[in-house]
């Protein structure tokens, strides 16, 4: 009998876990699915002790399969903490910084956990120190007297990797919280807690959730006090998801290995056939031999993710043109749903001034390959210098 047989998660394959975590007790007459409590207070009287549901803004039953599920796919004996947004997970996880604090941070990164930490930094609440993500030795000297270290691996959008287990060790050395962004990779791609990580944030909206429908965000630790203080953080400030929101999400949840393995397959077909078009002046995409990730994330990465970053011949006017040639791929932000969505990432104010006016950054969905490329192709094909 294989070993993934076991009920217990510990001895549960990632892609079994999606599907079998979560679930309520086998009792006769159980539901299959959890359902979805809709409260705002719960009853009880007398004094109120931890653990106690109280009130809708500390609890929800809702909440639990999922918080539950993505903890062991992250491998933590904790289960996550859901939040209202990707961006209120960013939030929990940076008040984690003491006041004042300094945090190295990669400068390609998600805008909005960019965006943030400089709104800090403009009100004297931390100092960021930017760096290359993917240089070691760049980041282990901005270490020196830094209270956190926050990673992004593959980054957004320039899909930098790196080398998270080398960095987790060198900012504990330097006595640095180590926070990790892993919304690109998901669990089934890595998990940062067993390189070394202290917490972890993703977007659930994007890939786990899957369907381009709700507005979520997590955070993931292993450790309890860790856990108490973003707990906490989430409880005073309200920053709590809706209980229909979760319960979709556990739902999208369910089919995360399949769409995984069906958008990184057509991820690398793309991308090797992009690199040879002759209106692509550039392809990112760490499964490519070529790029100057991939030793790394072939090491430390189960699958390459399902996201490209391209540049286009002819700038920032001929890049827009792709995307109003596309038919099948939509023109929006956001990643990680069934669908395949494509956008300039510049045409945001404050995308990074280091991202290039022309590049594309290409969310693979789970469309046929070949209808992809010849959407593609033919917007490509279609724009002139």
């Amino acid at each position: 009998m294989s070993q993934h047989s076991s009920q217990h998660p510990e001895f549960l394959a990632p892609d079994t876990v999606v599907v079998a975590g979560g679930r309520p007790d086998r009792t006769h007459d159980a539901p299959v699915n959890p359902p979805v409590v809709l409260s705002s207070t719960f009853v009880g009287q007398g004094e109120v002790y931890e653990g106690d549901r109280a009130y809708g803004r500390y609890a929800n039953p809702s909440w639990d399969p999922f918080e539950e599920t993505l903890g062991q796919l992250e491998g933590s004996e904790l289960p996550a903490l859901v939040f209202a947004s990707g961006l209120a997970a960013v939030s929990a996880a940076l008040s984690l910084v003491p006041s004042g604090g300094v945090v190295v941070m990669p400068r390609h990164s998600y805008q909005g956990s960019l965006a943030l930490s400089q709104d800090l930094a403009d009100r004297g609440a931390l100092t960021v120190r930017p760096v290359d993500i993917a240089d070691t030795e760049a980041v282990k000297a901005a270490l020196d007297g830094a209270d956190a270290l926050w990673l992004e691996s593959p980054t957004n959008p320039m899909l930098e990797i790196a080398e998270i287990r080398v960095l987790a060790a060198a900012a504990h050395d330097a006595g640095a919280l180590v926070i990790a962004d892993n919304t690109f990779s998901t669990p089934l791609g890595q998990r940062p807690l067993k390189s070394g990580v202290d917490v972890v944030v993703h977007s659930v909206t994007k890939y786990l959730a899957g369907h381009s429908d709700v507005v979520l965000g997590a955070v993931v630790t292993s450790d309890p006090a860790l856990r108490t203080r973003l707990l906490s953080y989430r409880s005073l400030r309200g920053a709590i998801a809706g209980p229909f929101e979760v319960w979709l999400a556990l739902r999208g949840l369910r089919t995360l290995a399949l769409r995984i393995e069906r958008s990184q397959a057509t991820a690398m077909e793309l991308a090797r056939k992009l690199q040879e078009h002759p209106r692509v002046e550039a392809v990112r995409y760490p499964g490519l031999p070529g790029d100057p990730g991939h030793e790394r994330a072939a090491a430390q990465m189960d699958g390459f993710g399902s996201i490209i970053a391209i540049t286009v011949r002819g700038g920032a006017e001929a890049a827009d043109a792709v995307v109003e040639a596309l038919q099948l791929w939509t023109p929006a932000t956001s990643l990680g749903g069934v669908e395949s969505l494509i956008e300039r990432r510049r045409r945001h104010a404050n995308e990074p001034a280091s991202v290039p006016e022309h590049l594309l950054r290409l969310s693979v969905g789970i469309e046929n390959a070949a209808d992809l490329w010849a959407d593609l192709d033919r917007a490509l094909q279609k724009v002139q210098d």
